[in-house]
């Protein structure tokens, strides 16, 4: 069966489809599909992957057409940059009205 196996980074993307056996882990097809040695970077203890935008384990078997996700780390405060678009926004839109 087909699955793809995606990563990116700001500076360039993997979109990978293999062929797996039925009872093929997420790891597994991870790491079938070579996707760790172009992204070395790439650390399955401490990166979340997820199926369709929907986090789940590495030993969860995958279906025929899934995509398989590697999620990067967060790297900026979710809330800070919320609470710096409003500011940011707030300043704009007075200035347009003012």
């Amino acid at each position: 069966m087909k699955v793809g196996v995606v990563y990116a980074i700001p500076s360039r993307q993997a979109w990978l489809t293999i062929d797996v056996p039925e009872g093929t882990t997420v790891k597994d097809a991870i790491e079938k599909s070579g996707v760790l040695k172009q992204f070395p970077e790439i650390n399955l203890e401490t990166q979340k992957v997820g199926v369709f935008g929907k986090a789940t384990a590495l030993d969860a078997v995958v279906e025929e057409g899934a995509r398989i996700e590697i999620y990067r780390p967060i790297t900026a405060d979710p809330k800070t940059v919320k609470r710096r678009a409003k500011e940011g926004g707030a300043a704009g839109s007075e200035g347009a009205a003012g």
